[in-house]
């Protein structure tokens, strides 16, 4: 059975995007066939407007559609340390972890020679003027090879510039186990232990009591 051309181009479009196959890209296109037409329309239209409303900042390179994200254009930003991430995601991703208040970098890849992908295809350049003396910069991005090879790579061009350099700790995740950790996993988790901060004795709750205290004999 032959489907129809304007089908097998719905389908064509859909499998082009990252992480949808064929038989996901034939599922979706069922699936945007059976909805209203309004709500199509308004898809259509989010995606019209998204393409023509928003760009990367000119500073950090996230997305946004102002002239500038709201992180560079945040004065109470810790103006003396950048995060260094591989995709715009990654930036929503820390964010929501309430832990960071400094500024972003977005690279939007990681170095891959086997792709094709080098330096020049990577925001690395326009890093290097933001970059002060002293100033840290945390590499976070992933831990796959490319993502390694990239912080390792911008390591050695920050560091003559006096930068501090850091590498986002990886381990294991909350609430795991030893035993389903992979080899590698365990050993980053070990490797990059930190001490334990010692903790104050309890002070004794009110309701225990002190009683009387012994006299030394």
């Amino acid at each position: 059975m032959k489907y129809p051309p304007s089908l097998v181009a719905l389908i064509r479009e859909l499998s082009r995007l990252p992480g949808i196959g064929p038989k996901s890209a034939q599922r979706l296109a069922f699936h945007l066939f059976e909805q209203p037409r309004e709500d199509i329309e308004r898809l259509a239209g989010a995606l019209l407007a998204a393409k023509s409303e928003l760009h990367t900042c000119p500073v950090c390179f996230n997305i946004t559609d102002a002239e500038r994200c709201d992180v560079c254009s945040d004065p109470s930003r810790d103006q003396g340390v950048i995060c260094v991430v591989e995709e715009p995601g990654d930036v929503i991703a820390i964010e929501r972890s309430g832990e960071y208040r400094g500024l972003y970098h977005v690279l939007h890849g990681v170095l891959s020679p086997m792709n094709g992908v080098g330096p020049e295809r990577l925001h690395i350049r326009p890093l290097l003027p933001r970059v002060r003396e002293g100033m840290e910069v945390i590499l976070a991005t992933g831990t796959t090879v490319e993502g390694d090879a990239t912080a390792l790579y911008l390591q050695r061009l920050l560091e003559p510039l006096g930068a501090v350099v850091s590498r986002i700790a990886y381990g294991l995740p909350v609430g795991g186990a030893l035993e389903y950790a992979d080899e590698v996993t365990l050993g980053r988790a070990l490797s990059g232990r930190r001490r334990v901060s010692e903790t104050p004795a309890p002070r004794p709750r009110e309701d225990e009591g002190s009683g009387p205290t012994p006299s030394p004999q």
